[in-house]
């Protein structure tokens, strides 16, 4: 029988058949929007780099259609398999971060969207997850370089020029990935899939409350769940600078002998292992 999670049942964190099918659809495809954007060039403005983030909006628009924890814990995960692991680029300490932060955020932000026919409020959506996730890997970032320099206060200036940048490369994040490829795309994608999609996977689509405050979405347990992951994250991150030997490093130079048309390998398997998934889904369906 299908379900549909709610945020008031246990139907966000339980784990069956349907659940590994969507984890697996939803992995797939955030990899091969994470290993797509690895190719787009990034342009150089004065200290930062201008450059399209991530496509925000196909793992938001999956999370906010199947609305479990897993479908959130997805998103990161297909960073870590078809782009950090394919590509040579895998560091057990330093994926602990976007493992945390990018699935809270997003789990997080799904909770908030209570009527899925409200485009002000899927729009809002969209920018909590971006916003939150920036704005607390912004605040890890600034304390790893904290911990990793220890001379930091030798230069003056130098402390309140971090600061400054990454509040710049915060707020440009928040334009290019949050709007331009994270709102805009999600309002058009969002209410063409919404009903579609979610039976193929044994789900009933989420009707939500019609009218429905964001504020209902927000609860102890979810706030805690943000709360935990920041610091756990911070202190992934600071055991990595500091150099305690804990990493697990995998940097087998897959671009130095293949060149760089290997990055293609990830983006194909990527692409074959969401149509596979696809395929079985729809075959289980019928």
């Amino acid at each position: 029988m299908a379900r549909t999670p709610t945020a008031d049942s246990s139907g966000w964190f339980s784990f069956d058949q349907r659940d590994m099918t969507v984890f697996i659809f939803v992995m797939s495809l955030s990899g091969l929007q994470y290993a797509v954007t690895e190719v787009i060039p990034e342009f150089d403005v004065g200290p930062l780099e201008v450059g399209v983030g991530d496509f925000i909006f196909i793992p938001i628009v999956l999370v906010l259609l199947f609305r479990t924890f897993w479908a959130a814990l997805a998103v990161p995960m297909g960073e870590v398999v078809f782009e950090d692991i394919l590509l040579g680029d895998f560091n057990g300490l330093g994926v602990m971060e976007d493992l945390l932060l990018v699935s809270t955020c997003f789990f997080f932000a799904a909770l908030l969207f209570r009527d899925p026919d409200n485009r002000v409020q899927l729009a809002l959506v969209v920018l909590i997850a971006e916003g939150l996730n920036e704005f607390l890997a912004m605040f890890v970032d600034i304390g790893k370089f904290y911990i990793g320099v220890e001379e930091l206060e030798a230069v003056p200036g130098l402390p309140e020029s971090i600061i400054v940048l990454e509040g710049v490369d915060f707020v440009v994040q928040m334009v290019v990935t949050g709007i331009i490829f994270g709102v805009i795309p999600a309002l058009y994608l969002y209410p063409k899939l919404h009903g579609k999609i979610e039976p193929l996977m044994g789900m009933d689509p989420y009707r939500g409350t019609p009218g429905g405050s964001m504020l209902e979405g927000v609860s102890p347990k979810a706030a805690l769940l943000v709360l935990v992951a920041f610091p756990l994250a911070f202190a992934f991150e600071a055991a990595e600078e500091a150099g305690y030997g804990l990493n697990v490093v995998w940097e087998p130079e897959f671009m130095d002998v293949y060149g760089e048309n290997f990055i293609l390998v990830p983006i194909a398997v990527a692409a074959l292992v969401a149509l596979a998934v696809w395929g079985i889904a729809k075959r289980r369906t019928a």
